[in-house]
């Protein structure tokens, strides 16, 4: 072999030495990483949300519907479905009403995949109302979402996302169980659908919300739409208080 051919072959061989040096060096780094990982590992869901709607008796069929449309397209929205995909969110669906009216409608369900969030929206569209001619309760709402989590995915954060269109007449005291949220570490946040003034804001922000809570507010249910988008994208974005 001449001295040239020799000098080309050696070169051959001298990178081929330090390229299967790289792959064993990148090998052994995954190597390394992957037993640093905890057995198990796998990525999170970043919260479980429940949706609590109101059905008691001062929401019409009308409203009703405009809230079960208006929650359907929020959950369409691609801003928002990116992030339940993204984080793994586990939804569920609440109908609530009087002291002993309430109902899980929709069961937990873990967003992995526009397919998922769709699939939900598409049932949330389908839902029946559960409740007519019925008082208004929230404190009972409450207690019966906080039990929900009892079979809530492993997530990050708890929160109670509770929309309605007045203000209690029966059922018990609603900043009790704000406090048992709070020794839970379940946040609780209001959307209140006002007709005249702002009494139900005032009424969500002073009794229902949580310290890390907000609340949004309607003007009527034809702004419900509108409203409840903003508020789940804000409660998804980990934008808090």
């Amino acid at each position: 072999m001449s001295p040239i051919a020799r000098s080309f072959a050696d070169m051959v061989a001298y990178l081929d030495a330090k390229w299967r040096a790289a792959q064993s060096a990148g090998m052994l780094r995954s190597l390394f990483f992957a037993l640093a990982l905890p057995v198990g590992t796998v990525q999170a869901c970043e919260t479980a949300l429940i949706l609590a709607m109101d059905v008691s008796n001062s929401v019409d069929p009308g409203e009703y519907r405009l809230q079960i449309e208006g929650l359907a397209l929020a959950l369409e929205d691609p801003e928002i479905m990116d992030i339940l995909v993204r984080d793994e969110i586990a939804l569920s669906v609440m109908q609530w009403s009087g002291v002993d009216r309430q109902i899980v409608s929709l069961d937990w369900a873990s967003m992995r995949s526009a397919l998922h969030v769709t699939g939900f929206a598409g049932r949330v569209r389908g839902l029946e109302r559960a409740f007519v001619l019925s008082d208004t309760a929230p404190a009972e709402a409450l207690s019966e979402a906080l039990r929900h989590f009892s079979t809530a995915p492993d997530c990050a954060r708890k929160v109670i996302d509770v929309s309605g269109d007045g203000t209690p007449n029966a059922g018990g005291e609603v900043r009790h169980m704000r406090q048992k949220a709070e020794r839970a570490g379940v946040t609780v946040n209001g959307l209140a659908i006002e007709g005249l003034g702002v009494a139900i804001t005032n009424f969500y922000r002073l009794q229902l919300i949580t310290r890390d809570g907000f609340v949004e507010t309607a003007r009527g249910h034809r702004d419900y739409a509108r409203a409840i988008r903003k508020k789940i994208l804000r409660e998804i974005s980990r934008i808090m208080g």
